[in-house]
């Protein structure tokens, strides 16, 4: 049986929006369709092996707590670019978009390095951006909507080397001025998306096993289907509560 690696980067200092439960969705998909997998945590002073694992997550935190996470992702930052340029999946969740980039400006002007496998950079903003969040996504030539919620004082900017997740219908995204949300560079995806993000998105679940079994195995898979009537259900009454017409 094939077994899917997963590395929770800090899940006790970046967990304030119960993204525990893209984990657990992440192994329960897997489950039902036959493959094992295993969830390893790394905390800070811990080593990170990219040779390891197929798939990276990293959720959000409080303020304090990412700084103390930003400096020491810094002693792990040429494993997480090596593991993104072997085709490691990595998922990271608000305050990881800041940290995937180049960087982040707080208020105070103080500068906090990210670890560089998404070309982009964040700025903290005069005013949080905070609500329901739906946006049109696109990956690998398929689209698909996407509902979550935001709650983050950075107005992230994209450079030439990385792809909006998505258009925003509904909400703020990245800056509140551009209508793009989230980051796409390879296996990379960062996103203001929580929620958590992935139990009212199975399409973008399973985009992210999809490549995380194509890491491990070297083919692509045919995922069999899900029924995701409940998801399914739930993402329209995220949407209908947003306000966006379908």
């Amino acid at each position: 049986m094939t077994e899917i690696r997963i590395c929770h980067l800090y899940p006790k200092e970046m967990n304030i929006y119960g993204d525990r439960g893209n984990i657990a969705v992440l192994q329960k998909r897997l489950e039902r369709r036959g493959y094992s997998s295993s969830v390893t945590p790394i905390g800070a002073g811990e080593d990170f092996n990219p040779s390891i694992f197929d798939l990276c997550y990293l959720g959000g935190g409080q303020d304090r707590d990412q700084i103390i996470v930003a400096h020491d992702l810094q002693k792990k930052s040429a494993a997480l670019r090596s593991g993104a340029e072997d085709g490691m999946v990595f998922l990271w969740v608000c305050g990881g978009i800041q940290l995937a980039g180049e960087g982040y400006t707080d208020s105070d002007g103080r500068r906090i390095p990210g670890v560089g496998i998404l070309d982009l950079d964040t700025s903290a903003g005069n005013r949080r951006l905070i609500g329901d969040l739906v946006l049109n996504a696109e990956l690998d030539g398929e689209t698909s909507t996407l509902v979550g919620y935001e709650n983050h004082a950075g107005r992230t900017f994209l450079g030439p080397d990385a792809t909006p997740l998505g258009s925003v219908l509904k909400g703020y995204g990245n800056n509140g001025a551009d209508q793009t949300e989230g980051a796409v560079q390879e296996r990379v995806i960062g996103t203001y998306m929580h929620g958590p993000i992935l139990p009212k998105n199975p399409w973008l679940a399973d985009k992210l096993l999809t490549w995380a079994i194509e890491h491990n195995t070297g083919g692509i898979p045919a995922l069999s289907p899900l029924d995701d009537s409940l998801e399914n259900l739930a993402q329209q009454v995220a949407i209908s509560r947003a306000g966006v017409k379908r």
